[in-house]
C-alpha cells in the first residue's frame, strides 16, 4: 500500500498543505521545529485515529482555528481507500472511509497500515514496561480487531477492579470474584496473542539483526508474564488473582494480569536495556520495527507504510545502509535536516520536499 496524496487543514503549523507523495521514498528536509514531524505524525493520525506524540487531540488544531482536518488517498492491492478526519476542540473527531462514516474507532483500525521509527522508540529498549507493553498493544490491534476489543474490555474490568480495591472496606468479596474472572478470560485472550507475535519477532527479527551486524549479535525477545503453564493461561490466571487478592486488597491497585507483562530484548544473551551499548539498543530499535513491516506483511499480503522521522542522523553509516537497502519495496516517508551522508545511496525515483515555517516546496 502507499500514500497517494495528503491534505492537511488548519492541522498543528500548517494552514494548508497539499501533497502528492511518491511510492517509493520520499524525503523532507528542513530545520528543527520547522513542521516535518508533523507531516508524519497526520498520517499516523490516520492508520489509528490518534497521535503518536500527544493524547491531547486539541494539540493537533493550529492555534487560532476551531477544526483540523486531515485527507488521505491510499492506494492498496484490493481496494483503495479515501481516509478524511475531522478533529474538534471540544474532544470529538469525526472519520469517514471512502465518504462512508465510521461508528467507532475500531472500524478505523487496519484500513491503512504503518510502522514509525523515531528517537523516541529508543524507550522501548531503554525504559520501563510500559513501552514495550504498548508496542505490542499497538502492533497486535493492526492486525486484530479481535485483540482490539478483548484489550478495551480487560482494561475496562481492570479499572473497575481497581476503583472497588480503592473504596474497600473489608466486606464482600464476590464482586472481586466477578471482576477476576472477567479479566482471565480477556486476559487469556491477550497473553495468548502477545506469546504468538513474539514468536514472530523472534523469527524475522533475528535474522535482520545478523544481517544489520553482519552476523556479529543474535537477538532473542522472550515474553515475561507470571503465566507458568501457557496450555491453561485462563485457569492459572483466575488463580493468580484469587491469590494476590489480600495483596490487592492492602495496596488497592491488582498486581497480576496482562497489564504487569513485559518482554526483554536479549543481545548474544545480554540483557540489552541494563548493560547494551547505545548502538546495540538503537539496533535492536531497528531490528523490532524493520520485522514489524514483515509481519504486517505476511499479515494482510502488502507492506505498510514506513515512517522514519529524524531517525538517519542518529545511525551510524552501516545502518543507514541497511535501511536505505531495505526500502525499495515499501513507500518510505522520511524527515532529516539534510541529506549529504545518504545522498549515494538514492536513486533518481525518489521525491525530496524542503519543508520550511509550515509550507512545503
Amino acid at each position: 500500500m502507499y500514500i497517494k496524496n495528503l491534505y492537511l487543514k488548519d492541522f498543528r503549523n500548517y494552514q494548508l498543505l497539499s501533497l502528492s507523495l511518491n511510492e517509493g521514498i520520499n524525503i523532507f528536509i528542513g530545520d528543527n521545529a520547522q513542521g516535518k514531524t508533523n507531516i508524519l505524525e497526520s498520517i499516523y493520525y490516520c492508520s489509528l485515529g490518534k497521535s503518536h506524540r500527544t493524547n491531547k487531540d486539541k494539540e493537533l488544531i493550529r492555534w487560532d482555528a476551531k477544526e483540523s482536518y486531515i485527507s488521505t488517498y491510499v492506494c492498496k492491492n484490493r481496494l483503495d481507500k479515501k481516509i478524511d478526519i475531522k478533529i474538534f476542540k471540544e474532544g470529538k473527531k469525526g472519520i469517514r472511509i471512502n465518504s462512508i462514516k465510521l461508528n467507532t474507532i475500531s472500524d478505523l483500525i487496519g484500513i491503512f497500515n504503518v510502522v514509525i521509527f523515531s528517537p523516541e522508540d529508543l524507550k522501548i529498549v531503554k525504559e520501563s514496561p510500559i513501552f514495550r507493553r504498548r508496542f505490542l498493544d499497538i502492533e497486535l490491534c493492526k492486525l486484530n480487531k479481535k485483540y482490539y476489543h478483548n484489550l478495551v474490555q480487560y482494561n475496562k474490568v481492570l479499572n473497575d477492579r481497581n476503583a472497588v480495591l480503592r473504596k474497600w472496606n473489608g466486606n464482600n468479596t464476590d464482586i472481586i470474584e466477578i471482576y477476576d474472572k472477567q479479566m482471565s478470560k480477556f486476559g487469556n485472550f491477550i497473553i495468548r496473542e502477545r506469546l504468538k507475535y513474539i514468536q514472530k519477532l523472534n523469527e524475522k527479527g533475528k535474522i535482520i539483526h545478523r544481517d544489520i551486524t553482519s552476523n556479529s549479535e543474535n537477538i532473542q525477545f522472550n515474553y515475561i508474564t507470571s503465566i507458568k503453564n501457557h496450555n491453561n493461561i485462563e485457569e492459572e490466571l483466575f488463580n493468580l488473582l484469587a491469590q494476590s487478592r489480600e495483596k490487592d486488597m492492602e495496596k488497592r491497585v491488582t498486581s497480576i494480569g496482562p497489564h504487569r507483562d513485559d518482554f526483554s530484548i536479549n543481545i548474544n544473551d545480554i540483557d540489552a536495556r541494563k548493560f547494551g551499548s547505545q548502538g546495540q539498543q538503537r539496533t535492536s530499535v531497528l531490528s523490532i520495527k524493520f520485522a514489524s513491516l514483515e509481519i504486517i506483511r505476511d499479515e494482510i499480503g502488502e507492506y505498510p507504510v514506513l515512517l522514519l522521522d529524524d531517525v538517519l542522523s542518529e545511525l551510524d553509516l552501516n545502518r543507514q545502509k541497511y535501511i536505505l537497502n531495505s526500502i525499495n519495496k515499501v513507500q518510505t516517508i522520511i524527515t532529516c535536516t539534510g541529506i549529504m551522508d545518504i545522498k549515494d545511496y538514492l536513486d533518481e525515483h525518489v521525491k525530496i520536499f524542503n519543508v520550511k515555517d509550515g509550507t512545503v516546496s
